[in-house]
């Protein structure tokens, strides 16, 4: 799940994105945010075994997915989806 936690410097927003996962070892976050290049963006697993990575984005839309012990997996928590162009779907969250 993603959420927008508070407005940084300029226009940019903290979102925290979380995924409860607890017998994950690694957890990547993939998305049009960062190329989806899934090395720049490990998670940090929590004591309540969830998840957890902040990133700072500017307005607009943005797809990802969740990358976990190697495995590619839509949010489970975000029923906004887009078709990709490999024929599954991602996971799209709008910051305003």
């Amino acid at each position: 799940m993603a959420m927008t936690r508070k407005t940084q410097s300029g226009s940019e927003k903290s979102i925290d994105f979380i995924l409860t996962w607890p017998n994950a070892s690694k957890v990547m976050l993939a998305g049009t945010f960062n190329n989806w290049n899934y090395r720049t963006a490990a998670m940090k697993k929590q004591k309540d075994n969830t998840w957890r990575k902040t990133l700072s984005l500017k307005p607009g839309r943005y797809e990802y997915k969740y990358v976990v012990d190697g495995r590619w997996i839509m949010d489970p928590n975000n029923n906004n989806r887009a078709r990709n162009s490999v024929g599954s779907e991602n996971s799209v969250i709008e910051v305003k």
